[in-house]
């Protein structure tokens, strides 16, 4: 059995990246006493479960079916170190299992649907018009560093979160704030300046900082929140810790602690899991979850819900993509059929629109617009060439450790090849192609995949970077646009008849302009080790340890 905490832990500065807390011996991921793992050593062995198994996966495989024990350490594989400055902005798995076990917003959705549920708030209510929202916090909450919550630290986080030179997503949203007033401590009163229908997505996207340490978290030298697990360690371009909140109002985790660990390669990080030196891989290659789902020594769960999408973007602004003539020759010249089934395995389905099947702006009719169709193709560019003379090459980047973004960009180059369009391939590392994204620094073609569709749908017109009609990824804008994604902005409830028109007028002008080209909506499989349960994700893909708990 796992020794008491009292005589395992020792404190730390927490939030601030340091010493981390000294842990007991590791076995298999579980923390258990170095008599218990001699033990197991000398009566089990070595179990060659797969080729190249260490003894941690034979533990793994004998523990899948035991009991719950206290203690372990998560440990979490992710392809980029922690950028600080991307936490606003989505960021990859570091930054979302630090927003996501770190710090906590007012309120949290339900996995399936847009059901606002209380985090840090206790209640909330709005006013008739829609330009009043009065949030009443929990009285219980404390921040690592002993502070107590409270309206002060909401209204500090927010205005920090909406300071445009920080890059939030839902800048824009925030920015219509007019007034945040604190008339006592457990009480803050939102005043917009006008009735935008997605505050709660905005509520739920924005972390709440203790107010003295928002430097710290800007210049990403402190992370004080009030989540499960505090910030402990982080040592840049190998790995990061956080150590359970002895404090947190539910109760500490059982797990001690999560460590994210940089592996840039995939199929490394595949192998380190199957080894047992990883336990946790939040997203997988699509060949990766097909090989270990009748595995027992995995769990392979699918994160429903959340809302990535692969798509092909265009510069409206570079010589071959003027003319929107091209781009839709683009749209029709990719064959998503073949990306589904080679790249992705046949885990998801193809689209034309960036909504899913449960979203109010879906539209079944139009999901198909373009299916694939050379001689259309071909017509369109030899349309735009015979007015706008021969298209020069352009490039088409991705994130060139990522094989199925590689596997995709060039399954498009042939495709274009096809129809006389010639893209050169562009790999970039990651932190490089998010710069261009948040930037429009694109020069050309690129690839990726675009998150927001799971939220209230104007959320994504006005929000997301390659979408927002202010101000995009792709410099594409028009009044048309600009119009219709206000319209479903201030539409009231998104439901309503005046939203659903103006998601059409949406679709429609997503389909005719196609500066983004819909590819793929895959599945969003989780990985992880069969003597680790209950590790759930959030609607932004953030994996969550709450109530992650070790077998033995």
């Amino acid at each position: 059995m796992a020794l008491p905490r009292s005589l395992t832990r020792s404190p730390t500065s927490p939030g601030t990246p340091g010493t981390p807390r000294p842990q007991r011996t590791t076995y298999g991921g579980v923390t258990t006493p170095a008599l218990t793992v001699l033990t197991i050593l000398t009566t089990l062995g070595i179990l060659s479960v797969l080729a190249g198994c260490t003894s941690a996966v034979g533990e793994r495989l004998a523990a899948a079916d035991g009991t719950p024990v206290d203690g372990g350490t998560a440990r979490v594989g992710t392809p980029n170190d922690l950028s600080p400055k991307t936490l606003y902005s989505g960021g990859g798995i570091a930054e979302l299992t630090v927003t996501g076990n770190v710090f906590e917003t007012l309120t949290k959705y339900d996995h399936d649907g847009l059901d606002p549920q209380p985090v840090l708030a206790r209640s909330w209510n709005t006013s008739a018009d829609g330009t009043h929202v009065t949030v009443h916090l929990r009285d219980d909450v404390t921040f690592h560093n002993g502070e107590t919550l409270d309206s002060r630290d909401v209204k500090a986080s927010f205005d920090n979160y909406s300071d445009p030179s920080r890059a939030g997503q839902l800048a824009r949203t925030a920015q219509q704030i007019d007034d945040i007033t604190t008339p006592d401590p457990l009480t803050v009163e939102f005043t917009f300046t006008r009735a935008v229908n997605n505050i709660i997505d905005l509520f739920e996207f924005v972390p709440i900082i203790e107010d003295s340490t928002i430097d710290g978290f800007n210049d990403g030298t402190s992370f004080v929140g009030t989540g499960p697990f505090s910030f402990d360690d982080w040592q840049r371009g190998s790995h990061l810790r956080l150590g359970a909140y002895e404090s947190y109002r539910d109760g500490a985790p059982t797990i001690d602690g999560i460590e994210v660990v940089v592996v840039p390669d995939s199929q490394t990080q595949f192998a380190q899991l199957r080894s047992g030196q990883l336990d946790v891989l939040p997203a997988v290659d699509p060949r990766d979850a097909e090989a270990l789902e009748n595995n027992d020594l995995f769990h392979v769960t699918e994160k429903s819900g959340t809302g990535a999408t692969y798509y092909t973007g265009m510069n409206v602004e570079a010589p071959t993509f003027r003319d929107k003539r091209v781009r839709q020759a683009v749209a029709y010249a990719v064959d998503r059929d073949r990306i589904l089934a080679e790249v992705y395995q046949g885990r998801g389905y193809t689209q034309s629109l960036p909504w899913p099947e449960d979203s109010a702006a879906y539209d079944n009719d139009r999901n198909d617009t373009y299916q694939r169709d050379l001689d259309k193709a071909r017509s369109l560019v030899k349309e735009a060439e015979t007015e706008n003379g021969p298209l020069p090459p352009a490039t088409l980047s991705y994130r060139g450790a990522d094989p199925t973004e590689q596997n995709t960009a060039q399954i498009i180059s042939a495709n274009l090849a096809d129809i006389g369009v010639t893209v050169d391939l562009q790999p970039l590392e990651a932190g490089i192609h998010g710069e261009k994204l948040r930037n429009s620094g694109f020069d050309g073609m690129w690839l990726l995949s675009h998150d927001f569709v799971q939220y209230t749908p104007s959320t994504l017109t006005v929000s997301a970077f390659p979408f927002n009609s202010e101000k995009n990824t792709s410099n594409f804008y028009s009044d048309r646009y600009s119009t219709a994604a206000e319209d479903a902005w201030l539409a009231g409830d998104p439901d309503s008849p005046a939203a659903q028109a103006a998601y059409s007028r949406l679709n429609d002008i997503l389909l005719d302009e196609a500066f983004l080209v819909e590819l793929i909506r895959p599945d969003a499989p989780l990985v992880s080790a069969s003597n680790l349960r209950d590790v759930t994700w959030t609607k932004r893909s953030e994996p969550v340890f709450t109530d992650a708990t070790f077998t033995a």
